[in-house]
C-alpha cells in the first residue's frame, strides 16, 4: 500500500511539474501553435496519479498486491507510461522548435504496445481477485 501511495505522490508532482513546464517554457519561447505538451499534465494526473489512487481503494477491498505477478506488472505498467510520457515530451519539445519528429513513431508505438499489454494484464489481475 506505502509503494503504491508513493507512486500517487510522484505522478502528482510530475503532473503538475509538466503542467507549469508546458506553460512556461511555450510563453518564454512565445509558442502559440499545437503542441503534445499540453496532454502531459492530464496523462499523468490521470494515467498516473488518479489510477493508484484508485488502485489503493481497490487494494482496499481486494488485495491485488497478493497476486504473484503483480510486481512485475507494476514495473510494466509505469515503464510503459514514463515511455508515453517521456515521447510525449520530447515530441511536444521538437514540435515547439518546428522539428521533424517523424523518428519517434516507433518509440512511441513501443511504449504504447507496452503499456496496452500492462493494462490487459490489468484485467486479468482483477479478474483474479475477484474470482469473476
Amino acid at each position: 500500500m506505502k509503494l503504491l501511495y508513493k507512486l500517487v505522490a510522484l505522478y502528482v508532482v510530475l503532473g503538475l511539474a509538466l503542467g507549469v513546464f508546458y506553460r512556461e517554457y511555450t510563453k518564454y519561447v512565445g509558442f502559440t501553435g499545437e503542441t503534445t505538451l499540453s496532454v502531459l499534465h492530464v496523462h499523468t494526473l490521470v494515467l498516473g496519479a488518479l489510477f493508484f489512487i484508485i488502485l489503493m481503494l481497490l487494494e482496499h477491498q481486494v488485495t491485488l498486491t497478493a497476486n504473484k505477478r503483480f510486481k512485475t506488472w507494476l514495473i510494466l505498467y509505469n515503464v510503459g507510461l514514463l515511455g508515453v510520457l517521456a515521447n510525449l515530451t520530447i515530441r511536444g519539445l521538437l514540435q515547439v522548435q518546428g522539428t521533424d519528429i517523424s523518428g519517434l513513431n516507433h518509440i512511441a508505438g513501443t511504449f504504447h504496445a507496452l503499456f496496452g499489454i500492462a493494462w490487459i494484464w490489468f484485467l486479468v489481475i482483477l479478474k483474479k481477485a475477484f474470482k469473476l
